[in-house]
């Protein structure tokens, strides 16, 4: 940033994620500090963060995390995009097993870790998630993503069903380590759900001060009031004969 530009933090953040919730409390939460999202391939989030293109990033794990921080949020279910007159959509979710049948595409920019791949080898293997939605809406195969991709890419002539037992992505912050800044604290605070005036925030509220006690005497069994005796001494008059 140079003199004369105002400050803004960049939020970089893959397909699928939606990151208009946080986008929002950061905006009502910092008025002179604008917020930047930016849409990233999967394959360039990384090498965006690390060269300082983005404050921080939402990815999707696994990621080469030499140099970045990330905190992990959540787990997406994950589904099978199919033609809407297939078999699989006749029911409410599938298994791996049901799929093994069927050609499935592996795009290049797959987010899902497979100790197996399921079902057949596709004839192809499409550069992205969206040319294998198209390729699926052709008929040349079946596709397992992401439910979040599923609705991303959706197509009335497609529809999509939970796979119980694949592999889940998880999506996460992450940041440079070396640039944890103020406003990636900030920023943190806000995906973690911290309110503004949370213990754990970047700046907090100083404790208010207790009021004094106020000492007040007890009136003596005869109503008048008794002023206190320090110690050492005797009270005067009442002595025993």
């Amino acid at each position: 940033m140079t003199d004369g530009e105002t400050e803004a933090f960049r939020l970089a953040y893959v397909p699928g994620v939606t990151p208009a919730k946080w986008v929002n409390i950061w905006s009502e939460r910092m008025p002179g500090v604008p917020i930047i999202p930016v849409m990233v391939p999967v394959a360039e989030v990384v090498g965006l963060l690390k060269d300082g293109g983005a404050d921080a990033g939402f990815v999707r794990l696994p990621v080469d995390r030499d140099g970045l921080s990330a905190i992990p949020l959540y787990v997406e279910t994950t589904v099978v995009v199919v033609p809407k007159d297939h078999a699989v959509a006749a029911a409410d979710e599938v298994t791996i097993a049901d799929l093994a049948d069927d050609e499935v595409l592996h795009p290049l920019d797959d987010t899902i870790e497979w100790p197996v791949r399921p079902g057949l080898p596709a004839f192809t293997r499409p550069a992205t998630t969206a040319e294998a939605v198209e390729l699926v809406a052709a008929g040349a195969g079946l596709l397992v993503v992401p439910q979040s991709l599923a609705r991303l890419h959706h197509r009335k002539d497609l529809t999509y069903r939970p796979v119980s037992d694949a592999p889940q992505s998880q999506v996460a912050l992450a940041w440079p380590t070396d640039a944890t800044t103020d406003l990636v604290e900030d920023f943190i605070g806000i995906v973690r759900g911290r309110t503004v005036n949370s213990s754990r925030g970047r700046t907090t509220a100083a404790p208010a001060e207790k009021p004094a006690r106020r000492q007040t005497q007890k009136p003596a069994k005869n109503g008048s009031s008794r002023r206190a005796v320090p110690a050492g001494r005797k009270r005067k008059g009442n002595r025993p004969r």
